[in-house]
């Protein structure tokens, strides 16, 4: 069994060590929870708990705290990828909803697997997710200032490796914060989120440039084609450097390997293998 998760990427932290110390402890406690469950359920079961966890935190730009859109409003994205099943699912640009993860686990059992805008909120509300307003004051302080260097880069996500061998990825964002309504990211493609029984993959960064890139399922495809996990990882970054990308990659092979790396400092990130390590 194995785990990793990633809290996007953190600017603050080569100023503020509070803030820092705070999202060390912060993924330090959650990637234990997620150990823990992984221990009595699947891999996607686990990448959903553990990603909503990380949705309920504030410190991380996916669910309660997420960025604020350019005309006020909070619009989320989250996807799962089954990799026993290879099923994804997900929602683009939903509104009023706490966890975005948990609408995007729902929709595993759907045709229509990837819904957005109001088809997503309506299947929301249709399925029992109350009214939730994931605004925090920091966020609507940010948003009337302006304060685009306070911008938390990113995204969480969770990758998840179970007894039975199989895996999961789990990734949810509020967006890069400003940006245009309508404006769909990469957490809910399979460019940012891809899984299949060989690899899965989780990213975090600038969405237009992981989408330009096909991170993900690149680097599953080429794991699947028998390249281990951090040549894979480092081939696929290296290729984003002529538009100098910005993205910051977790993945786990079916077979144990397990690797993060990013194009910039830095993502954070932690994971559990029966030891735990949480990015420095």
């Amino acid at each position: 069994m194995k785990i990793i998760i990633h809290g996007g990427f953190f600017s603050e932290s080569h100023t503020n060590q509070e803030v820092k110390l705070a999202k060390q402890e912060a993924l330090n406690g959650i990637v234990q929870l997620g150990y823990k469950h992984l221990q009595h359920h699947t891999a996607a079961e686990t990448a959903v708990y553990t990603v909503r966890l990380l949705e309920d935190c504030e410190l991380f730009n996916a669910g309660t705290g997420s960025q604020i859109q350019s005309d006020g409003k909070i619009r989320l994205s989250a996807s799962l990828m089954d990799g026993k099943t290879q099923r994804f699912s997900g929602v683009i640009n939903i509104e009023d909803v706490k966890n975005p993860i948990c609408v995007a686990e729902k929709l595993q059992a759907y045709d229509d697997r990837v819904l957005s805008g109001k088809g997503a909120c309506d299947f929301a509300i249709e399925n029992g997710h109350k009214y939730y307003n994931p605004e925090i004051p920091q966020r609507r302080h940010e948003y009337e200032q302006k304060l685009s260097d306070s911008i938390r880069l990113g995204t969480v996500g969770c990758v998840a490796l179970d007894v039975h061998g199989n895996l999961a990825a789990a990734t949810s964002t509020g967006g890069k914060g400003f940006e245009i309504p309508g404006r769909v990211s990469d957490s809910a493609t399979t460019a940012g989120n891809y899984a299949n029984e060989f690899a899965g993959v989780s990213c975090t960064g600038v969405g237009e440039d992981i989408v330009s890139g096909s991170v993900a399922v690149k680097i599953v495809t080429r794991v699947t084609d028998g390249m281990p996990l951090m040549a894979a990882t480092e081939k696929t970054l290296d290729e984003m450097k002529p538009y100098d990308g910005f993205a910051g990659v977790i993945g786990i092979t079916t077979d144990g390997q397990i690797y993060h790396s990013d194009t910039h400092p830095y993502m954070v990130w932690a994971l559990h293998d029966g030891d735990i390590e949480v990015f420095n």
